[in-house]
C-alpha cells in the first residue's frame, strides 16, 4: 500500500496545504521530501497548532515550520526498536529510510500493534486481602477498588488487551466471588478470562500450580494484581523469547536516600563527612514472564513466592534475564500509593 505517497509535500509548500493532509489521511504527518525523495522534514498536527498560535498565517511556507531533523526508521529495522522510538518521540508516526536517506514507508504505532491476537496466557495475582488498605478493603477486593474512572484490575485487563493478549487466568482468594461476577468469563472486553480458585492462600507463584496440564507449551507472563504500569507487555514478551532465558523478571529502579549526613569512621577518626547520600537499586517490579519448564517446577497446592522460585533457579545455574522498566510503575499497596495512583490517572 502506497497511502503514505498522500502525505507528500515539498518546502515550499503552504501551511494550509500541510493543514488539508493532515485533515485527509490518517497517517498524521506530512513528509517534506526533495526531488530525490529524500527527507528534508517532517510537520505534525502539533507544528502546525504551534505555528497559528504563534501568529504565523496560512500562506507561511512549511519550510519554516517543519521539523527539520525528526525522528526515523530505516528499512529492516525492527519492529520492537521502531515501537520505543515512537513511544519515545511526540509524534505516533515514523517515517521508514532506506540507507541512502529516500523515504520508503511510514509506520504507525496502531499498524505495528495490530497484529493476530497473541496465544499466550496471563496470569493475574488477585487474591490478597489488602491488609494494608483498609479499611478500603473490607468490603471490597483490591482489584475491584477504583482508579480514577475504573476497577484497578479493569484498567490491567485494558492494557493487556491492547498489547494484543486475550487469554487470562485470575488467581483468587479473598472476597472471590465480587471477582468473578464483576469479570465473568470477560465476554464485555472480548477477553477469555477462566480462574485459579484458591482454597488457601498459596503465594505469588504457588497458584501457578493450579494450571491446567494441558496449557498451551508458550511462556507465560505472570503479574501481581495490584500494579499500575504503563509497559507495553508485547515489548517484554517479546524482549524474553529473543533471549536463551526460563524467566525474565521485571525491575524498576528504586532510589534510598539518607536524610542526614553520613560520617563515615575508622579507628575513631572522621575519614569523610557524605551529606545526605542515596543508594540506587533494581527492585523486583511483580512482573515476569516464565518458559513453561519453570510453570512444571511448582507443585500442586503447595505454597510458593515468586522470590523463592527463582533463588532455587539461580541455585541451579538456569539463566534468569531482566528487563528494565523505564516505564511509569506503581505498586499500590498502601494508601498513599492508592491516593497518588488516582491523581496521576487523572493527570
Amino acid at each position: 500500500m502506497d497511502n503514505w505517497k498522500k502525505t507528500i509535500l515539498k518546502s515550499s509548500s503552504s501551511l494550509k496545504e500541510a493543514m488539508e493532509v493532515l485533515q485527509k489521511e490518517q497517517l498524521k504527518i506530512v513528509l517534506v521530501l526533495d526531488h530525490e525523495q529524500k527527507l528534508q522534514g517532517v510537520v505534525t498536527d502539533g507544528d502546525v497548532r504551534r505555528a497559528l498560535v504563534s501568529g504565523k498565517n496560512m500562506e507561511t511556507k512549511i519550510s519554516d515550520i517543519m521539523i527539520k531533523e525528526p525522528t526515523v526508521a530505516f528499512e529492516g529495522e525492527n519492529r520492537i526498536s521502531i515501537l520505543e522510538k515512537i513511544d519515545s518521540s511526540d509524534i505516533s508516526s515514523l517515517p521508514v529510510l532506506d540507507h541512502q536517506g529516500r523515504v520508503v514507508n511510514i509506520e504507525t504505532r496502531h499498524k505495528l500493534l495490530q497484529k493476530e491476537p497473541k496465544k499466550n496466557t496471563v496470569v493475574l495475582m488477585v487474591g490478597g486481602e489488602g491488609r494494608r488498605l483498609r479499611p478500603l478493603t473490607n468490603k471490597t477486593p483490591k482489584p475491584l477498588l477504583n482508579v480514577g474512572s475504573k476497577p484497578l484490575l479493569e484498567r490491567i485487563l485494558i492494557q493487556f488487551s491492547n498489547s494484543g493478549f486475550r487469554n487470562f487466568y485470575l488467581s483468587i482468594f479473598y472476597k472471590s466471588t465480587m471477582i468473578k461476577d464483576y469479570f465473568g468469563k470477560g465476554e464485555k472486553w472480548d477477553l477469555n478470562i477462566k480462574y485459579l480458585e484458591e482454597d488457601k492462600p498459596l503465594g505469588t507463584a504457588g497458584a501457578l500450580g493450579l494450571l491446567p496440564e494441558s496449557l498451551n507449551g508458550l511462556p507465560l507472563i505472570l503479574m501481581n494484581g495490584d500494579l499500575l504500569t504503563s509497559l507495553n507487555f508485547s515489548h517484554l514478551l517479546e524482549f524474553h523469547e529473543s533471549s536463551p532465558s526460563l524467566a525474565t523478571i521485571c525491575v524498576s529502579e528504586y532510589e534510598d536516600q539518607v536524610p542526614y549526613g553520613v560520617v563515615n569512621i575508622k579507628n575513631s577518626r572522621v575519614e569523610s563527612i557524605v551529606e545526605k547520600p542515596s543508594n540506587k537499586y533494581f527492585i523486583n517490579a511483580g512482573i515476569y514472564v516464565l518458559n513453561p519448564e519453570v510453570i512444571k517446577l511448582i507443585k500442586r497446592n503447595e505454597y510458593l513466592d515468586m522470590p523463592d522460585l527463582l533463588k532455587e533457579l539461580v541455585k541451579k545455574k538456569e539463566k534468569i534475564n531482566t528487563f528494565y522498566l523505564k516505564e511509569y510503575w506503581l505498586d499500590i499497596g498502601r494508601k498513599d500509593d492508592y491516593e497518588k495512583a488516582n491523581e496521576e490517572v487523572m493527570e
